[in-house]
């Protein structure tokens, strides 16, 4: 089971506490690792955990934060995101892949 974190803040510090040091972007069909020039299909991660955040002045304020990891390449690492109106355009791939968390 995943600790609950009251902020976003909490959240990174303690999954990079516990290894999670790659910081990853998303792009429109994978995610993106440019300390390791990598790009990584859906088929080359796993979700181990993600936490949702909503702004305590503004609902429209929403993040995610995801717990990542990838055997093939070693990588452990976190990907924050907005969620709802001001979430980014994807591939149904990675929708498919995001949205089962």
């Amino acid at each position: 089971m995943s600790a609950a974190y009251s902020t976003l803040s909490e959240a990174v510090n303690d999954l990079q506490r516990r290894g999670y040091s790659d910081d990853l972007s998303l792009a429109e069909h994978c995610l993106v690792c440019d300390a390791r020039t990598l790009s990584l299909d859906p088929a080359d991660f796993h979700i181990d955990e993600f936490h949702r955040f909503e702004g305590n002045s503004d609902p429209q304020d929403q993040s995610i934060v995801y717990a990542i990891s990838s055997s093939r390449h070693g990588l452990k690492g976190i990907l924050v995101n907005a969620y709802g109106p001001d979430a980014s355009s994807l591939t149904q791939e990675m929708v498919r892949k995001l949205a089962t968390h």
